[in-house]
This record gives C-alpha cells, structure tokens and sequence, in this order.
C-alpha cells in the first residue's frame, strides 16, 4: 500500500511542469478579449482560476487544515479579500513583475501549507506563524500573480477598471466552482477511517508539488534571461 502511495506521488509529480502550463495567456484568449466585450473578462477570469494548479493546490491545503464550515469560509474570505486588493491595485496601477519570480513565490505558499498540514513547524520545535495572517498575505501573493497575468493582456484604455473589475469577478466564481468539489470531497474523507493516511498523502503531495513548482519557475525565469 504505501508503495503504491509513493508511486501514485511520484508520477502527479513528474505532472507538476506540466501544470505551469496550465493558466498560461493563450492567443484564443487575447482574441476573445477583444471581442468578446465585459462577459468575455468574467469568462477568462473564470478560466484561469479553475485551470490555475497553483491557486486550487494551495486553497486545498488551507480547507484540508480546518474542519468546521464556518472556519473554511472565514479564511477562504480573508484570502479572496488579499488576492482583490492586490489583482485590482496592482492591474490598476500597472505594477507588475516578472511572472515566473511571482508564481515562484505562489509556489513556495503550496510547498508551506503542505508542510504546515504535517505539522512540519511542531516537528522543528517552533511556533508556526498565525495562520489567519499567512493566509492574507499569501493572498496578496496569489493576487499579484493574478494581475501580473491580466497585465499580458492587451487591456486597451476603454472600460479599463471595469475590465479588470470582471476579471476579477471571474476569478471569485472560478474559485467557488473550483471549492465546492474540493470542500466535498474533503468532508466526505473525514468520515472515513483511512483519512489520517489520505491527509498525509495529500499533504506530502503539496509539499513535492511546491517543490517541483518553484524549481519550474525558477528554471523558467533563467532560460528566458539567458
């Protein structure tokens, strides 16, 4: 059983390149923006979230830590509030970065909350930070790699805080389609008895899928300064 556990493990991770392709800025994408009007904001916006590994890997992790439905939506609500303020402040503004150092950082959060499932901090004997606050300032994170996206985009001038007002509101319902599945199928393990081994297999699988995401980004970042 734990064989095929950690064969099961290693081959989602030899996957894990594959997903930084998966919320790329495609030329479809640009062509539907410029013609598709406001909907056509939503509608990417929407796109990206639920293809985006990154972001779903990481809100995983954060509902996988808590049990209670109220608490789920007091930390899925702080991060929605951080990743709106810097995808609408920083589009706005025009403060961008490079993608690939952006999404490095999302993907160290994964790699954290992973690690922080499995109790990583008691293990080193220290206190692991407010979970509440990294949650928020990862959101601010995972916002800015939003916007860093929306600004490779040809936004044009027109409408232009109402474009990315709809992006915006396109990445909120693409992260409540994405949770509901997410929510349900982590409920529904919890009233199983092998949950302390999923919880564990799942956890580890977010800190190699960090891992194996940064080093992608990092590669990313490098081959295209060279």
């Amino acid at each position: 059983m734990q064989m095929n556990l950690r064969r099961a493990l290693t081959l989602l991770l030899l996957f894990v390149p594959l997903l930084g392709f998966a919320h790329d800025v495609s030329n479809a994408d640009q062509e539907l923006l410029r013609n598709g009007g406001l909907w056509a904001y939503i509608q990417v916006g929407a796109t990206h979230m639920l293809t985006g590994y990154d972001h779903l890997l990481f809100l995983a992790g954060v509902v996988f830590y808590l049990s209670s439905f109220t608490d789920i939506l007091k930390f899925i609500t702080v991060f929605t509030v951080g990743h709106c303020i810097t995808l609408i402040g920083a589009t706005y503004a025009g403060i961008t970065a490079n993608e690939h150092l952006v999404d490095a950082v999302i993907a160290l959060s994964v790699l954290y909350k992973g690690f922080e499932n499995l109790g990583g901090f008691e293990k080193l004997k220290i206190i692991s930070p407010n979970l509440l606050f990294m949650v928020g300032i990862f959101g601010l994170i995972h916002g800015f790699g939003l916007s860093t996206r929306l600004q490779s985009f040809d936004l044009g001038t027109e409408q232009f805080l109402a474009k990315i007002l709809c992006f915006n509101l396109g990445v909120e319902v693409g992260q409540v389609l994405a949770l509901i599945p997410i929510v349900f199928i982590i409920t529904l393990s919890r009233k199983r008895k092998q949950f302390p081994a999923f919880y564990k297999a799942v956890n580890w699988y977010l800190v190699l899928a960090g891992i194996g995401l940064f080093v992608y980004q990092l590669y990313g970042y490098f081959n295209g300064h060279q």
